[in-house]
């Protein structure tokens, strides 16, 4: 009788445990169904404002509103400022500072097209050319930094062209030049990288650091950076803004002083340091228009 109570107490205790373990497993069971549901949920909301929010962002901004689609635009660029003069250099003249502008013109190098700097060497280029203008043939010769990526006799070309042109100084009579490789000139034209162009023209404004063209002694100094990359401030190519730095700073070594804006509408002289700003004038490169007059401004003091 004994072991039978005995035996019935284990089966209910055996019977219990079972139970036990059975609702265990039910809460874990419905724990995880929760979690699932939960999880869905979270999904479902997540997959529906998604949804939304590209539906905002393929409609079109409102035209009377600012807000977020007012804050994506871009904002319309900045004039860049205008720098000062080269103090101690009449031959100064300054370039637009800022980022270089997109290369658009075939001629226009990118910005990590021209170095920062060189060895302060020089190649004269090879080539020389007949005498252009009625006056006095001043000789030159063209020279390019080493490691620079210009060509001395392409350029040379080029600067004989400008100084050759009929709208350029040599429309003066008491004028005239003459490109040459050998023997001694009268001046010399020098296409310098960027630090290079500060060292000869002695420039330490921080302003103009590296922006610069000068005139000093006899050197007509060129920066590669904006005989390459002209500046976003000059309206034309950058064959154009070349005729500019070459006809403004030989005009310095022929003696000319800076004029500026004889009026609104006008154009602006090749004396006038055009890239301080127009001050109402239009850009212009040459000395002369076609029909020989001479497009002057107000000495400037």
């Amino acid at each position: 009788m004994r072991e039978s109570n005995t035996t019935r107490a284990g089966e209910r205790r055996s019977g219990g445990r079972s139970a036990a373990r059975s609702a265990g497993r039910s809460r874990v069971r419905a724990e995880r169904r929760r979690r699932l549901r939960r999880t869905a949920l979270a999904l479902v909301c997540a997959a529906g404002a998604a949804g939304v929010a590209m539906a905002l962002l393929q409609q079109d901004p409102p035209s009377d509103k600012g807000g977020a689609q007012a804050a994506l635009r871009p904002s319309p660029a900045r004039p860049a400022p205008s720098l000062p003069s080269l103090p101690g250099r009449s031959g100064a003249s300054p370039s637009a500072g800022g980022p270089s502008a997109p290369a658009t013109d075939p001629g226009r190098a990118s910005r990590s097209d021209v170095p920062r700097s060189g060895p302060g060497t020089f190649t004269a280029a090879g080539v020389s050319a007949g005498k252009h203008g009625k006056g006095p043939a001043r000789r030159y010769r063209v020279e390019v930094e080493d490691g620079s990526g210009v060509d001395a006799d392409q350029a040379a070309r080029e600067v004989d062209a400008v100084l050759a042109n009929e709208r350029g100084w040599i429309r003066d009579d008491r004028y005239g030049f003459q490109l040459s490789a050998q023997g001694p000139v009268d001046f010399t034209v020098r296409i310098a990288t960027p630090q290079t162009t500060d060292r000869l023209c002695e420039v330490t404004t921080p302003e103009l650091v590296g922006e610069t063209n000068c005139s000093v002694g006899h050197t007509v100094v060129v920066n590669l950076k904006r005989w390459q990359q002209g500046s976003p401030q000059f309206d034309g190519p950058v064959s154009e803004y070349r005729a500019l730095i070459i006809n403004h700073e030989v005009g310095h070594e022929i003696g000319r002083g800076h004029e500026t804006c004889p009026g609104r509408g006008k154009p602006a002289p090749a004396m006038m340091q055009q890239l301080r700003g127009l001050q109402g004038c239009k850009a212009n490169a040459w000395p002369y228009d076609r029909s020989g007059k001479y497009l002057s401004g107000p000495a400037v003091p």
